[in-house]
């Protein structure tokens, strides 16, 4: 069995992509105030909120799981792509590397969020990261929902 591997998924949006890209460069502090079920908060550790190399600190509930996540932020512009390279946190327990890849997409008038996530186990008995992408589904969805409401 493949130690390292990806998952994802890809959601339909009602709201257009450059707001989602917005709020993950130089926003991101107002994510615990829209999916506040499942991200408690968020916090620079070194940078700022918009600067390609940033680290941030999340601190998220999923399930029965309270954790952190520590990221180096990576932005793509040109494809409003935002990846999370994990540094630190409770993933590590599972994963000896885990990449989380939010990309959104303008389709005439739809938008699309491909929700990515690239890891490798730490051993042959961890399950793939299928939770962690449905966290990042959640939040997606509930910051569509924030913005339809807008």
């Amino acid at each position: 069995m493949a130690l390292h591997g990806f998952i994802g998924t890809q959601i339909e949006l009602k709201s257009p992509a450059d707001k989602f890209y917005k709020i993950f460069k130089g926003q991101a502090h107002l994510i615990p105030n829209v999916s506040s079920g499942h991200i408690k908060g968020v916090q620079v550790h070194e940078g700022d909120w918009e600067t390609h190399g940033s680290v941030k600190i999340w601190n998220y509930h999923l399930g029965n799981e309270v954790g952190t996540f520590k990221e180096k932020v990576e932005y793509d512009d040109e494809n409003k792509v935002a990846t999370l390279i994990g540094l630190d946190g409770e993933v590590f327990k599972y994963y000896k590397s885990f990449k989380g890849i939010y990309q959104f997409a303008q389709k005439g008038d739809v938008s699309v969020a491909n929700l990515t996530i690239h890891y490798e186990k730490r051993n042959a008995n961890v399950e793939a990261p299928d939770r962690y992408v449905g966290l990042m589904v959640t939040l997606v969805r509930d910051l569509d929902a924030h913005f339809a409401k807008a």
